[in-house]
């Protein structure tokens, strides 16, 4: 996430992490070079090595370009190895002739069709093989055709999707000479962070289908008795963020063609969109289900592009609202946009249409296949070290593993302490207390993603297998200093020096009104 952060005042710029090493040695008189830089010598032996780097106001000096370079590098270097990252869906591998392709792109303002009009030409190649992929209507006429356009990822998609429903029921309404000050939109209480945003940014109720201690989606028949006059759509969700499950979209959606209902659906296949078609085709969720209006999907997750990009397609122009999109010609054509920023670099369409074209529909399935056979071994791996699991197998839901403890009242560690443990050996795996209303249900969860080798699974199951066996010899107060000690020192979050004081999570809950804390994505 983006974080909102203090500027300093004088008197605070070296507090905290700007007090300089060195700082308390300035009395020791030291005979060292102080020569000007010739630049004969290496980076490290440049005065720039041995000075801090600017952190809160820009340098009046400028430095080379090999020196800014290193620096910066260096500094990254603190950063988590992304391989070992198995919180995040984001694609983190991508083929060098990718991103060089992606590289080369860099310059290009996506937004001006003008001046790359082959730029914008791939996009819409894009949207029609995504399209396509999700059994989107392809019609003669252009006003009854499919249309969609890319985002900068999931998070967009959704706001342009909800949007487009609000209006739409607006404008209904308002024909109907009917109010539409309270405006409602149902979905899951598993729904991602961006679902809360798009509600509250656009002022739209939220209706809640909450989760239960042994059901992690939406049930269908309570979902539907939600709906009322003001109902602008239904979210369901192709793969939950919690547990990776697909919500049950034909059941929703027989049951509003049974009561005779128009609601609209909007399908979130944001990890789910690039997996279902290839490992379960069969699995009706997409257009070819009557009230399925719009879905999105992310390119950056199971797309196997680097972040960020996302889609968004409707049906037909119908369910877009024309007073939306917005005409333009001041840079060089006339041009139609429906996105919530203008600006934006090329590189990720031109990323993702190397991975359509380049893996093709056996590329693809391949891959889906391959992330669904190593998530069922890890699985029956942690099972048969005696966790639960919580997620769907078989290709039954996305290519991850959730997973919790065992009930036991002797054991002195709980998930959040062997999430600690495994982050001490460089892998990143969360811990988190599942949705609302499932009785503060703990649980891990580990994304297998293109670049999670069967063999990289078995280490970390040999990880998993050493720390659980560092904890049990702990007893309960040792366990719960460690962690404290991990989440102060280890973990960035637990120093938040980067949020601005307003905003910490001790002062102001960051919760949404479901009650839950978005940490995972």
């Amino acid at each position: 996430m983006v974080h909102l952060t203090i500027i300093p005042k004088e008197d605070e710029i070296r507090d905290g992490l700007d007090i300089p090493l060195t700082g308390a040695l300035k009395a020791v008189h030291l005979q060292l070079a102080n020569d000007e830089d010739r630049f004969t010598t290496s980076v490290y032996g440049s005065k720039f090595a041995a000075a801090d780097l600017p952190r809160h106001e820009m340098p009046d000096g400028e430095m080379p370009k090999e020196v800014a370079y290193r620096m910066i590098k260096d500094e990254l270097s603190l950063d988590g190895n992304p391989l070992l990252n198995l919180a995040s869906f984001v694609t983190t591998y991508m083929e060098e002739e990718a991103e060089k392709l992606m590289t080369e792109s860099l310059p290009k303002n996506f937004i001006d069709y003008e001046e790359y009009p082959q730029t914008a030409d791939i996009q819409n190649r894009c949207v029609s093989m995504i399209g396509r992929l999700f059994n989107a209507p392809v019609k003669d006429a252009e006003a009854s055709s499919a249309v969609g356009t890319s985002s900068v990822g999931s998070s967009e998609a959704i706001m342009l999707g909800v949007l487009a429903m609000k209006k739409r029921w607006k404008n209904k309404r308002i024909a109907e000479g009917k109010p539409v000050d309270k405006p409602n939109l149902i979905m899951s209480s598993a729904v991602q962070v961006c679902w809360e945003k798009a509600t509250r940014y656009f002022e739209v109720e939220e209706k809640f289908v909450y989760c239960t201690p042994d059901r992690y989606v939406i049930d269908p028949k309570e979902t539907v008795d939600l709906v009322d006059e003001n109902t602008i759509g239904i979210c369901c969700i192709l793969g939950t963020t919690y547990t990776g499950e697909y919500e049950d979209v034909k059941a929703v959606n027989d049951l509003l063609v049974e009561r005779g209902l128009d609601t609209p659906i909007h399908v979130d296949a944001a990890s789910g969109g690039f997996v279902a078609p290839f490992v379960v085709p069969d699995l009706e969720w997409d257009f070819r289900l009557k009230n399925v209006v719009s879905i999105n999907v992310s390119g950056h997750k199971y797309g196997l592009v680097y972040p960020g990009v996302g889609w968004v397609v409707w049906r037909s122009a119908e369910y877009l609202p024309q007073e939306l999109v917005f005409n333009i010609n001041y840079l060089g054509a006339d041009q139609a946009s429906f996105t919530l920023n203008f600006s934006k670099g090329a590189s990720q369409v031109i990323g993702q249409y190397y991975q359509l074209i380049r893996l093709g529909k056996h590329g693809y399935r391949a891959i889906m296949s391959n992330l669904t056979r190593t998530a069922d071994y890890l699985a029956e791996s942690l099972a048969a070290l005696g966790f639960i699991i919580m997620s769907q197998k078989s290709g039954q839901g996305l290519p991850l593993v959730a997973f919790r403890l065992k009930e036991d009242p002797d054991r002195t560690y709980d998930e959040f302490a062997l999430a600690h443990q495994l982050r001490v050996r460089g892998w990143i795996v969360p811990a988190y207390t599942m949705a609302p209303k499932t009785e503060g249900l703990k649980m891990l969860r580990i994304v297998v993603r293109e670049d999670f080798s069967r063999n990289r699974c078995d280490g970390l199951i040999s990880d998993i297998r050493s720390c659980q066996g560092i904890l049990e010899q702990m007893d309960k107060e040792t366990v719960k200093k460690q962690q404290e000690f991990i989440h102060k020192h280890h973990v960035v979050s637990g120093k938040a020096s980067h949020n601005h004081p307003k905003y910490h999570k001790e002062k102001h809950s960051l919760q949404g009104k479901t009650g839950k804390t978005h940490s995972i994505c």
